[in-house]
């Protein structure tokens, strides 16, 4: 696969402009000078780096005609306030929570502080230009350390230049969460362009879940998003990461997500996908130390014209590792989806056991859905399955619930629950699982 993708004549930055990075930068002159460094040379690689075109392979059925960076502009302080006056975050009392964060175009806004006994363990919760000056050591070791390479490589280095704020979660080694912790990100105002970044350590045999939500505060107005995750189970961690996009429907979305499991180590990660224009999901689990498991598991509810574009790798490097990836997408109207993964098992990763699987139900006749797993194997004592399937609802259980009197309204919708419980199931917290059924039901309406 090519690292970059083809040049192409456009112009590849848009609004996006060197005096919007100079303004930037000067907004940000109280922190450190590392940090503004990184983001110069991050803003060069952008600089330099094309639109992706449909011709290279890290962006095959995507419409990158809808790529379009013109219209955007980074939201004014002052406007935040008026923009979100009527905004309530659906974390509150939606999620089973031991703290928040909340963001507001990128703003930190007032959240639940951390329980005194979490923080007196060592546990940190609290917005990245925090953690800059007090962890900057160990932010500075985590924060991008892999690099992006499915493809939107010019969209992280946007997020590295303009990104201002986000979460900040390190958990020492030992210390196990009870509860999740919560973080909400905001879109507020037409044309708005934010960046958040997640950056989440866990220590030796350290427990946590963290719940991240994005949503705008107007259906109505539509804007860009280019959201960034660095996931870090260090040995024996247990992390469980629960994702939940729901965009307004004209906004231009990507996030892209890197994890790294440790020896011995455990990540879940689920991603719900529910908003937006064009959302692109990218998601790399790199397993790099024996014992090591990664569960990369998704649900897309796609209506009207909706495109969701979703790219996975799931990286075997050393002996004795383990992944799972689910993708399930329901489809409906004229809406669009595309899966690409790939599983690496390199050529030391002997017994390496890695699964791969997207399953499409069609709830229309003109939605389609696009699948390409793939497998990539160097070593010769694996074991390795990938598949994919695309279906429509099927007759006879829709006959047998309209039978009954069920309207085929609610028969569909039970009929798509039916099919996304195999993915819920895997949450242990049934508080989160509950939550999560609450978000997709508002994608259904009688």
């Amino acid at each position: 696969m090519s690292a970059l993708p083809d040049i192409q004549t456009a112009a590849p930055n848009g609004a996006f402009t060197s005096e919007m990075l100079a303004a930037h930068l000067a907004a940000l002159g109280h922190l450190p000078k590392w940090w503004l460094d990184l983001k110069r040379e991050a803003w060069n690689r952008f600089a330099a780096l094309p639109l992706p075109q449909r011709t290279n392979e890290l962006w095959r059925f995507s419409n990158v005609t809808g790529l379009k960076l013109d219209g955007y502009t980074l939201p004014a302080l002052a406007d935040l306030k008026s923009q979100i006056s009527n905004f309530k975050s659906p974390s509150a009392g939606a999620f089973p929570q031991a703290a928040t964060l909340a963001f507001a175009n990128n703003r930190a806004l007032p959240g639940e502080a951390l329980p005194a006994d979490l923080r007196e363990e060592g546990v940190i919760f609290e917005p990245i230009e925090t953690a800059l000056a007090g962890h900057a050591d160990l932010f500075r070791q985590h924060f991008m350390a892999q690099p992006v390479n499915l493809g939107s490589e010019k969209f992280a280095a946007l997020n590295a230049a303009l990104t201002t704020s986000g979460a900040f979660l390190y958990v020492p080694r030992d210390v196990e969460l009870a509860q999740p912790l919560v973080v909400t990100h905001v879109l507020a105002g037409a044309g708005s362009a934010v960046f958040p970044h997640t950056l989440v350590i866990l220590g030796d045999n350290a427990r946590a879940t963290l719940v991240e939500n994005f949503l705008s505060a107007d259906p109505a107005e539509a804007g860009f998003v280019t959201g960034v995750n660095d996931l870090y189970a260090g040995p024996g961690a247990q992390l469980t990461y629960v994702g939940t996009q729901n965009w307004s429907p004209g906004t231009l979305a990507f996030q892209l997500n890197s994890t790294v499991v440790q020896r011995d180590a455990r990540v879940l990660s689920l991603n719900l996908h529910l908003g937006g224009r064009q959302s692109r999901h990218e998601s790399h689990s790199r397993l790099q130390g024996p014992g090591a498991y990664s569960e990369m598991l998704a649900l897309t509810v796609a209506q009207g014209a909706q495109e969701f574009d979703q790219r996975t790798l799931q990286s075997h490097q050393v002996p004795n590792t383990g992944s799972n990836l689910l993708y399930k997408n329901v489809l409906l109207d004229q809406a669009r989806t595309i899966f690409s993964g790939l599983i690496i098992v390199d050529p030391d990763a002997q017994k390496t056991d890695a699964y791969q699987s997207n399953r499409n139900l069609l709830l229309s006749d003109e939605a389609e859905a696009n699948s390409l797993p793939g497998l990539e194997i160097q070593a010769n004592d694996v074991r390795c399955t990938h598949g994919a399937t695309s279906g429509h609802v099927d007759e006879e259980q829709m006959f047998y619930l309209k039978s009954r009197g069920i309207t085929a309204a609610v028969a569909r919708e039970l009929l798509v629950f039916g099919f996304f419980e195999e993915v819920l199931n895997k949450l242990e917290n049934e508080q989160l699982h509950a939550a999560l059924r609450d978000l997709i039901q508002t994608k259904f309406t009688h």
